[in-house]
């Protein structure tokens, strides 16, 4: 089983859309909060190379945000790589 983490915020509606793409495919991943944590945010900036949530990974992989998670979906490219 594929392990999903999505680093977000409360009141981030990218954060949301890459959430609700996630549940509507009934795939089990951790959301970790990161609201009230600029220095995780700092600290994943410098790892990831971007400032920005979403901020998703599979399998320890970095794999993009919001805008890199629809692409995968659109091009049936997600699906595979959960294998659901």
């Amino acid at each position: 089983m594929k392990i999903i983490k999505i680093f977000s915020k409360s009141y981030c509606p990218f954060c949301e859309r890459a959430i609700e793409l996630l549940k509507n495919k009934n795939i089990d991943f951790e959301i970790i909060d990161i609201t009230e944590d600029e220095e995780r945010l700092t600290s994943l900036s410098h790892e990831t190379n971007c400032d920005t949530v979403p901020q998703i990974f599979i399998n320890d992989e970095f794999i993009g945000g919001c805008d890199e998670l629809m692409a995968l979906d659109s091009k049936g490219d997600l699906d595979k790589l959960l294998k659901v």
